[in-house]
């Protein structure tokens, strides 16, 4: 039996502003935003390498109306590497490329088919003997379709096995917006073989008599989407069987790293434990770099210097990360204490103020009061989907309330506090 075989990806965001990390780090923005070209010439490699019949890319292949000239002409130098290996590429348009002039305007070789906005169904050519392979698709039109698309699609040809493109929130996801909502009971009952999903980023797939995979985004932009990315390898044998095989391809992952500070007793300890860390972390990853948010936790007598020394213990952490190579630090989180281990430290000046602080003025109701006022117009200032996220309730505004009065008591009290030699108090 011959299988035919594509590659299925989604969601690459060419020319993504990636807006919040460039006010942090404007030469890891621009990494990011180059790394999602490079991933596309990977898919590509990759195509050409397994000798696959078709790519299907199913939506935002572009961030938005706003693309450059380089990226498009970058973007026909990879469609034409595949039009002349005989690969054809089926594309979609989701609801942040819906508006694209560029993917419109460009001229594309016949290999490549961008389905409109109403449904067609390509028949696929094959040798003679070969069962029937029909492709399926449907564009966006316009950047908000809050309707199932499912509908609208041409119905599944009678003995042929059919694959479909679309673009869709699925079921829901709670860091995307609701476009073209369907259910996987929909899908599954469909008539189709498989649906090349795109819209969310993060990899999911069904499989059984039909095969559902949203194969999530190839190269992460935040730490909200952390992890190695990939796209799905899939084989279609003449029977109808599938075999899906997930490929890696992401040129860097984010990543959430943890670093106890609890045993680190010195300045230099700590810089030793977040190099140590940093190296382990880079051997696991599946990328070929790291972006790490640290995140540096624990008790430890040397608390308040690195909550007062963070640009220092950032500097540091760069240092680090540049010797080891591959790896940049996108954030440093602190939440460290520093222990009351004495009656003399009890007396301390410092350790007055924190138990007044913590006692008198951040339990008491006034302070809470005008706290909740504050963090309710900061959060107002935001979008829906990031307030759910940050407090979806009342219980989970209380708790943020607490989180960052704590915070920032200790952040007073680590300016306050003065510093010997060893930079240990």
């Amino acid at each position: 039996m011959t299988a035919y075989r594509f590659v299925h990806a989604a969601d690459i965001h060419l020319d993504s502003p990636l807006r919040s990390l460039a006010l942090r780090d404007p030469r890891l923005a621009e990494f990011i935003c180059n790394a999602s070209r490079q991933v596309l010439a990977r898919i590509v490699d990759l195509c050409l390498d397994e000798q696959v019949h078709a790519l299907l890319l199913a939506g935002d292949l572009y961030d938005g109306e706003q693309t450059s000239m380089k990226t498009a002409r970058f973007l026909s130098d990879q469609l034409r590497r595949l039009d002349a290996a005989g690969i054809e590429v089926f594309i979609i348009r989701g609801n942040h490329d819906a508006l694209s002039k560029i993917t419109k305007e460009l001229v594309f070789p016949e290999s490549v088919h961008l389905f409109g906005g109403r449904a067609e169904a390509i028949e696929i050519s094959r040798d003679r003997g070969e069962r029937s392979i029909v492709m399926h698709g449907l564009s966006f039109a316009k950047p908000q379709v809050t309707e199932s698309l499912l509908a609208k699609y041409r119905p599944p040809v009678d003995g042929a096995i059919n694959i479909g493109l679309m673009h869709t929130s699925l079921d829901g996801s709670p860091n995307h917006d609701i476009y073209a909502p369907c259910s996987t009971g929909d899908l599954l009952n469909s008539g189709f073989r498989y649906w090349a999903l795109g819209h969310i980023h993060r990899r999911s797939t069904t499989e059984g008599p039909c095969a559902i995979v949203m194969p999530g985004i190839p190269q992460g932009r935040d730490i909200g989407e952390s992890g190695p990315k990939s796209v799905t390898l899939a084989s279609v044998l003449d029977d109808g069987s599938i075999v899906l095989d997930e490929r890696i391809v992401s040129l860097a992952q984010f990543e959430r790293i943890s670093v106890d500070a609890s045993r680190a007793e010195s300045w230099s300890d700590l810089v030793a434990r977040i190099e140590t860390t940093l190296g382990d972390a880079t051997t696991r990853s599946a990328s070929d770099h790291l972006v790490a948010r640290l995140a540096v936790s624990g008790t430890t007598t040397i608390a308040w210097n690195v909550r007062r020394d963070a640009d220092l213990l950032r500097t540091e952490a760069e240092a680090r990360a540049e010797s080891i190579g591959n790896v940049w630090i996108e954030k440093l989180e602190i939440d460290c204490r520093r222990p009351v281990t004495s009656a003399v430290e009890s007396a301390d000046p410092v350790y007055v103020l924190r138990r007044m602080m913590n006692d008198e003025i951040v339990g008491s109701e006034a302070f809470g009061a005008e706290a909740n006022d504050i963090v309710n117009d900061l959060l107002a200032q935001l979008p829906p989907e990031c307030r759910r996220s940050i407090a979806p309730d009342d219980t989970g505004l209380s708790l943020l309330v607490g989180r960052l009065a704590g915070e920032g008591s200790e952040e007073v009290l680590a300016r306050l506090a003065a510093s010997n030699a060893d930079g240990i108090r």
